[in-house]
């Protein structure tokens, strides 16, 4: 088969769950809740309005609530001047979004879906308060991208009605849609979130509970061969440019820089107090966050940016950055030819699915491809990771 042929199957099997699929009925969604009001809970809201479901975001900032409005006001307004959706469906969008302060408007939503700071413990605290005021058969959903649904779940007296929902930035565009069964989610929590899945025009996923799930487990994997590959003698750029050789359209450092690496900062935060035996991991990413540098939004991060501009430019105070660490941890450095940068990094990609598969955190090869190729750019015709190994005898 054919790479793009087998995406597309992929997908469609995607859907198919062993102890699920036409046997549980989901439940219909007509309205829904948004916790949090910054970049990714306005994305998730707007997914919500451009499917015609009413939206209500709780935030209890009420000057960040008023800015994430006014930010999907200003996106909706950039995606009829491109063309993407017509005057009268921003209407539409924006009159079945609205905001409040008081988490007790949410008791009616079907389903309420939190996308605050990753933080435990803040979670556990939304998760607690979410099943005092919601009715009792409202799906209660996490946008967490790393932690412990379970952990989550166990705030509330519904665990069987608690699941993940990750959705990839922005997530208005971003077709991925990640969803994480904990240990009692029901068929019927699974069902609803699947066909949800479809209903906002994302490509749904079910995984297993892990650190990172499975997306950003094998992403975890990538970035950090990526940061040993510069304190052995690559710099970000050479790095990015091979990725972006193999099919990317950003190679790992220019992404960072796009997503925020404060992002990645405050999860790594997180990790290092749940999982401190893990050990520390390469530090140049921490080291520019100190300095400031969170990506392009502060105009240096990996890179630097002339102002209005997002075309990255090699910064000397980041090459200086590198080569103290190596001097710092004794490393003498060396010449990384292309094809051992192409090499290590898919095959720390490749090896950790090859894990998540034997753990059953994902269901099938084809999960992984689907969840790489529309979550995080894998070149579609090259298949995924898992297909593109396969055709490569890897496995």
């Amino acid at each position: 088969m054919e790479a793009n042929d087998h995406v597309l199957a992929a997908v469609n099997q995607a859907y198919d769950i062993p102890d699920v699929s036409g046997k549980t009925i989901p439940k219909p969604i007509k309205s829904a809740g948004v916790i949090g009001c910054g970049t990714m809970g306005s994305g998730i809201a707007m997914c919500f309005g451009e499917a015609s479901i009413p939206v209500r975001i709780y935030e209890t900032d009420g000057a960040v609530l008023e800015k994430g409005l006014s930010r999907i006001t200003k996106t909706c307004a950039g995606a009829v001047k491109r063309g993407r959706i017509t005057e009268a469906g921003m209407g539409t969008c924006l009159g079945l979004i609205s905001g409040t302060d008081d988490i007790a408007d949410l008791k009616d939503a079907d389903i309420v879906i939190e996308a605050v700071f990753e933080d435990l413990e803040l979670k556990k605290q939304v998760f607690g308060a979410l099943d005092k005021v919601c009715k009792p058969e409202a799906i209660l959903a996490t946008n967490t991208s790393t932690l412990d649904i379970n952990d989550i779940a166990a705030a509330t007296a519904r665990p069987d009605k608690v699941i993940g929902t990750h959705f990839f930035s922005p997530a208005h565009v971003m077709r991925l849609m990640e969803n994480v069964r904990g240990r009692v989610t029901s068929a019927e929590t699974i069902a609803t979130v699947m066909a949800l899945s479809k209903r906002l025009g994302k490509v749904g996923v079910l995984v297993g509970v892990c650190d990172g799930f499975v997306g950003n487990r094998m992403y975890h994997r990538y970035t950090h061969q990526a940061g040993l590959l510069l304190e052995e003698g690559a710099l970000p750029e050479q790095v990015d440019r091979v990725i972006r050789d193999f099919g990317f359209k950003m190679g790992p450092f220019a992404v960072g820089d796009l997503a925020g690496l404060d992002v990645g900062w405050r999860i790594r935060q997180e990790r290092a107090k749940l999982n401190p035996a893990d050990g520390p991991t390469s530090p140049i990413a921490d080291r520019l966050c100190e300095q400031g540098r969170f990506g392009q939004k502060t105009g240096a991060g990996w890179y630097k940016y002339e102002e209005g501009s997002r075309a990255p430019i090699s910064d000397p105070v980041v090459e200086a950055i590198i080569l103290g660490l190596s001097e710092e941890r004794g490393i003498t450095r060396r010449d990384i030819g292309d094809e051992e940068i192409l090499e290590r990094c898919l095959n720390a990609l490749i090896d950790e699915g090859k894990k998540i598969l034997e753990e059953g955190i994902a269901l099938r090869p084809g999960d992984i491809d689907v969840i790489w190729v529309f979550g995080y750019g894998f070149p579609p015709d090259r298949g995924g990771p898992m297909y593109y190994a396969d055709q490569a005898g890897l496995l």
